[in-house]
């Protein structure tokens, strides 16, 4: 049986119960898991921490996520995995709220000093953004841009470098697996039409806006990952309840 985690790492202690079950054959090759939300209860920890787990033990090739069907056992060892290669520093949802601390800071200030150079910086790479959606990589790569692009505008390189830092912290192959359950030109471009709202806010100088249309950016950055899994963001601790049926991991 699934017994509860203390709270330390907790994805990182959820993948790590569930590997040694796969290991020593309590879920054989085939087996469905429980239902997120049910692996959830039965491990006392929250949806988003369950999800980050099973993305760990994805990347390892223990697991396959079938959107619309399950989660199922593909393999009981995973292949040239070390401790260091399955723990990533921190998980998704932890990062993003990272980036939304800080960016919307930076944004805020960046409102009080943009020139209109520093528009038209941002205003060509959101021209590029938008002519790339359906090119994963070149998308990153201009989203990385703008996001950047606005730490410069307040001429502090280390928040530049921090803000760029942060971003490429997403290239990781855990990262990238909870993204390629969702992502795709339509949430592209809803990212693109909310990177406006900031840029706009930027141009007008209000601070005040700038902040919350950057909040509210990464808010819905964080919701996308939710609702790829069927579930309803709560933006007070990134956990949700059940919602109706979606395109996402079966949860029935």
């Amino acid at each position: 049986m699934f017994s509860a985690v203390e709270s330390r790492r907790l994805y990182r202690q959820v993948a790590d119960q569930i590997r040694l079950m796969i290991t020593r054959g309590d879920l054989a090759v085939g087996h469905r898991l429980p239902a997120e939300r049910d692996l959830a209860e039965q491990l006392s920890v929250s949806r988003p921490t369950v999800r980050e787990a099973l993305i760990v033990l994805e990347v390892e090739g223990l697991v396959n996520i079938r959107m619309g069907s399950g989660i199922y056992v593909v393999r009981q060892h995973a292949v040239g995995s070390t401790g260091s290669e399955r723990e990533p520093a921190e998980g998704p949802f932890e990062l993003l709220q990272a980036r939304a601390i800080i960016e919307c800071a930076i944004a805020e200030e960046a409102a009080r000093t943009a020139k209109p150079e520093d528009i038209e910086r941002l205003d060509e790479t959101l021209q590029r953004m938008s002519g790339v959606v359906n090119d994963a990589s070149a998308v990153l790569a201009a989203d990385r841009a703008f996001h950047t692009g606005i730490a410069a505008i307040v001429q502090n390189s280390t928040l530049i470098r921090v803000t760029g830092e942060m971003f490429d912290m997403r290239l990781t192959p855990y990262f990238e697996k909870l993204a390629s359950h969702f992502e795709g030109p339509v949430t592209w471009r809803s990212a693109v039409d909310e990177h406006r709202a900031i840029r706009d806010a930027i141009a007008a100088g209000d601070a005040a806006g700038a902040k919350a249309a950057m909040r509210a950016h990464l808010t819905m950055s964080q919701k996308r990952f939710s609702e790829s899994f069927g579930e309803e963001f709560s933006g007070e601790e990134g956990r949700g309840q059940k919602a109706g049926p979606k395109k996402g991991i079966a949860v029935t």
